[in-house]
């Protein structure tokens, strides 16, 4: 049996349960299976199917792409959606890409505004982009479920890299976009 099988009908105990009523008997094989699922990201970045861009350099944005994650701090999930955008430099990027690299870095005991800078870095990155943006809208479980209980709200990060940063037309240009 794994260590992470162990300790959940350990937790189950700690709790006041029986790991071995009928209900629970199976629930530390899917605990085990969940993380090692939901934990276990590719070693390396998704490899980003690039084009030449062609001329294109105007803002490529991708909204409402669903993420989630697990926060560090309790455990439990935060999730949420995501907007990516980009202005090509000489490469664009396959489109499933961008939801495959929010996911690579979702997956993982995580924070927010960590997650946030880690996309926008690894896309800045990868596509050698003119500018990155990505904002990530979410609740957190651990705010909604206990502490202060605060069902429904959500967290709104941002990273801005290049052009986002520098020029303030192509900044609310994108910003905008989180609102359509």
């Amino acid at each position: 049996m794994s260590a992470v099988r162990v300790l959940t009908a350990q937790l189950l105990t700690a709790l006041g349960d029986n790991p071995d009523r009928e209900g629970l008997q199976q629930t530390p094989h899917r605990v085990e299976r969940f993380y090692a699922e939901f934990l276990t990201p590719a070693a390396d970045l998704p490899c980003l199917t690039t084009f030449d861009a062609e001329g294109t350099d105007e803002m490529i944005v991708m909204r409402a792409i669903p993420f989630y994650s697990l926060c560090e701090h309790h455990l439990l999930p935060f999730f949420g959606t995501a907007t990516v955008g980009y202005v090509p430099a000489a490469k664009i990027v396959g489109l499933s890409k961008l939801p495959r690299l929010v996911r690579h870095f979702a997956h993982r005991l995580q924070n927010q505004e960590r997650l946030t800078g880690q996309v926008a870095d690894a896309l800045a990155t990868l596509v050698e982009a003119r500018g990155v943006g990505v904002i990530l809208t979410a609740r957190h479980l651990c705010m909604e479920m206990r502490g202060i209980r605060l069902a429904g709200s959500e967290t709104i990060t941002s990273a801005l890299r290049g052009v986002f940063l520098t020029d303030a037309g192509a900044r609310r240009e994108f910003l905008q976009f989180r609102h359509r």
